[in-house]
Formats: C-alpha cells, sequence, structure tokens
C-alpha cells in the first residue's frame, strides 16, 4: 500500500489507539499514526498517516480544528465530559440566551485557558488524568489559546433528568490546537454563575482536511481503505517546486533560497508530482524539516 494520509471518521467508544490498532491491519503495516487525539465519546475526523504518512502528522497536529458539541449548563462533572460522574448541581437563574451570548462572546478570541484536570498533560512526570483517577488534586496553570469561533448553533433545549434541569446547548467552535473544548464548556457555566460540562463532541476540521471526506470503520478493508498520495497529503501546505539542484542541496543537508513574499512557517518542497522535503523559513532561505528517501516518494 502506498504511503500517505488517510481521513477516518472516528465512532464513540473508540479510542485513537484503536483505531491506530484496526488501521494498522487494514494496511498492512505498523508505520500508522494519528494527528490529534479524540477521547472515546468524541466522534469524528482523525488524520491518519500511512508509512511515509507519518512523518507529516507532526506538521499536521499543531493546525487549527473545528469542532460541533453540546454543552449542558446546570451540572459539573469530574471530568467535564458525560464520562465522569456527577460532582455538583448549578443554578440555571441567570442563563438566558442575551447572558450566554455575552459569556460566549467573552469566551471568544485570546484566551487563558486552564485545561480540564482529567487530560493527558504531564504534572511531575505522571499524566494529569492518573492523578485526578488516583485521588490526588490536580491543578494546571493557565495556557493561551485562540478561540476564532465559537457560534450558537439553534435555540437552547430544557432537560429534566432524575429531578434536575439542565439546558443543552448546540455550538461550533475552531480554535487553535491545544484548546480543550471541555474547558470552554467548563468555564461557560461557571461565567453564567452555572455549571458546565459536555454531552457531545465531534471533530469536523483539522486544518485543510474535512470529516465530510473521511471513511468510516465499519466494513473498512484494504481494498476500500483511501489513501492520499504524499503529494495531495501536502495539498494543504504552502508549496515551493524544487529544481533538481535545489533536491541535490537538500539532500546534502544544505539550504535553498527562498522564495520571495512566502510568509508560511512550513513550506512543502515538490518537484513534480514528488515530495522531497518539508522546509522551514530561515532568514532568507529555507531549511529542511524532513527529508524524504527517494523510496518513500
Amino acid at each position: 500500500m502506498s504511503s500517505g494520509l488517510a481521513l477516518i471518521d472516528k465512532p464513540a467508544g473508540w479510542t485513537s489507539h484503536d483505531v491506530v490498532a484496526k488501521l494498522r491491519g487494514v494496511a498492512g503495516t505498523r508505520r500508522v499514526g494519528h494527528a490529534g487525539t479524540l477521547d472515546p465519546m468524541a466522534t469524528g475526523l482523525l488524520v491518519i498517516g500511512i508509512d511515509s504518512g507519518t512523518k507529516l502528522l507532526t506538521f499536521i497536529v499543531g493546525q487549527d480544528k473545528t469542532y460541533e458539541a453540546t454543552i449542558r449548563l446546570g451540572a459539573a462533572t469530574i471530568t467535564d465530559d458525560a464520562e465522569g460522574e456527577v460532582t455538583d448541581f448549578g443554578s440555571l437563574a441567570d442563563c438566558s440566551i442575551e447572558r450566554i451570548r455575552e459569556e460566549v462572546a467573552r469566551l471568544t478570541g485570546e484566551i487563558d485557558q486552564v485545561p480540564s484536570s482529567v487530560s493527558a498533560i504531564k504534572v511531575d512526570g505522571k499524566r494529569a488524568y492518573a492523578l485526578v483517577r488516583g485521588g490526588d488534586e490536580v491543578k494546571l496553570k493557565s495556557r493561551p489559546v485562540t478561540v476564532s469561533e465559537f457560534v450558537i448553533l439553534g435555540e437552547p433545549r430544557e432537560q429534566m433528568l432524575e429531578g434536575h434541569k439542565f439546558l443543552d446547548l448546540d455550538v461550533r467552535i475552531s480554535c487553535s490546537s491545544g484548546t480543550y473544548i471541555r474547558a470552554l464548556a467548563r468555564d461557560l457555566g461557571r461565567a453564567l454563575g452555572s455549571l458546565g460540562h459536555l454531552t457531545s463532541l465531534r471533530r469536523t476540521r483539522i486544518g485543510g482536511y474535512a470529516v465530510a471526506d473521511a471513511q468510516g470503520l465499519e466494513g473498512l478493508s484494504r481494498e476500500s481503505l483511501v489513501v492520499t498520495s504524499m503529494r495531495e497529503a501536502v495539498s494543504g501546505f504552502e508549496l515551493c517546486e524544487l529544481s533538481e539542484q535545489d533536491e541535490i542541496d537538500l539532500r546534502h543537508g544544505k539550504r535553498i533560497s527562498r522564495s520571495a513574499g512566502s510568509l508560511a512557517e512550513v513550506v512543502a518542497g515538490v518537484r513534480g508530482d514528488r515530495v522531497v522535503a518539508m522546509l522551514e523559513p530561515h532568514g532568507q532561505q529555507l531549511k529542511s524539516l524532513v527529508v524524504f528517501a527517494k523510496e518513500e516518494m
């Protein structure tokens, strides 16, 4: 099977590692990885690298992402999503649509966010979620993230469950890599004088890759698996057409001249239908981040 990227629509209940394991069997190779973990509860886009395509993942994982989610106002959980047990209930007295819109606007743009304590962030060498599940209290530091879009979809829906009243809010969020949608749900609830958590999460976009182009796992086989070529896989990056001498220089660890006006942080160096290298600007030159062996192209 050729190297490249496969776009997979992850179903609920699967871990990202489960999907990678499935694709290893389907593609017949151990060299399979993914760009951007999705929690088991979440569904949607996973960008999977196959063989040499795994070398592209490091440049994809940091790209902006879009999600569709449902935020439940009126309760908090230990995980900030529906997978964790409810820890407390909150009032909905100040959760009018006008107030919700005000607080959504405050959570849009460049913000400081404290990640969910049940996360993969390491604290003293251990994953935060492991510490929390072991009974430890974890306080993570805030960090800057960018929420470029936070849109309310439709009208909030009232829910009554086990004698408690909730308000479900469907939203679409576009954000920088490293943003926790669970934390946005938590912070929106707190800002409204209530509590909040996620009940559903679906990733619809990573950079230029969309879930509309993804395949499901059901019935997936080696014959039906669609793997984009390496050349197609880098179409979302700025391209630099290389000369024969450029390719020779890159393969000898040299830098090449940078195209005038290039502002991209990462550039794909191509020659015809081949991807030769991934490059980054260095002054008036480009230097290689990854150079693909000829047999990988």
